[in-house]
């Protein structure tokens, strides 16, 4: 065995018990033993933590622990995504996050029976980002990229993810089915009528279509809600064009 002292950020205070934060603490490890495999041993996952340093010495998290390391973990800072890679894999309980995530036009992969080992095999093999508040998926292997969600409600949990990946920027509202992640087409009105109500037939001209589950939207009072949600999300120096 060898010893190593830990001192954590105050911003990954969720993940430690009272005692252990705010101050370092001296900690036996395994011979073997790595910085990821302390730090996530210790209740942090690895997707949370920013650029470690030994000694002061910036440190990659595969470093094998040396008798009397002194480790500092800070937390993983914001990003800003390039568009290609703002994809992501929700876990069973972030639905609505998923959702709105889709509303933004980004590709989010859900399933409300979808379980860790799957969210770890889309993370891994598409290289999605996770979205999970549970920390245990996180520290999987597969899980290369991901973010621990803190906010309960789905509109924090927007702002939330937004502002960890700085997505405003990459945002293409409307452009992906809320039901099924496929991205939307624009339909002529004469192809989609039969399926109208009288009244949106009556009053609307301007449509899209999913090909894969079949639904029709347009710009009726929920579009108006969402675009408000998504404008406040995104803020006023990053509105995206609208396809429609």
């Amino acid at each position: 065995m060898v010893t190593a002292t830990f001192r954590f950020d105050t911003a990954l205070d969720t993940f430690l018990p009272r005692e252990r934060r705010g101050h370092a603490w001296t900690v036996p490890c395994a011979r073997a033993a790595t910085v990821k495999h302390m730090v996530e041993a210790l209740g942090v996952p690895h997707t949370e933590v920013g650029t470690v340093t030994i000694d002061e010495r910036p440190a990659p998290l595969d470093e094998l622990l040396a008798d009397g390391a002194s480790v500092y973990v800070p937390a993983a800072q914001p990003v800003v995504l390039p568009a290609a890679e703002a994809r992501f894999v929700a876990d069973a309980h972030l639905g609505a996050l998923a959702r709105f995530l889709r509303m933004a036009g980004f590709d989010t992969l859900y399933d409300n029976a979808i379980d860790d080992a799957a969210v770890e095999a889309c993370a891994r093999d598409d290289g999605r980002i996770a979205l999970t508040r549970d920390r245990e998926l996180l520290k999987r292997r597969g899980v290369l990229r991901g973010a621990y969600v803190r906010a309960l409600k789905p509109e924090q949990q927007l702002h939330e993810v937004f502002r960890r990946f700085g997505l405003a920027g990459a945002m293409r509202p409307f452009t992906r089915c809320l039901s099924c992640n496929t991205p939307l087409r624009t339909v002529p009105k004469t192809q989609v009528e039969a399926r109208l109500p009288p009244s949106v037939r009556a009053t609307h001209e301007h449509f899209l279509a999913c090909d894969t589950c079949h639904g029709v939207f347009w710009q009726g009072s929920h579009w108006r809600r969402m675009r408000g949600l998504l404008d406040n999300v995104a803020g006023p120096d990053a509105q995206a064009p609208m396809t429609l």
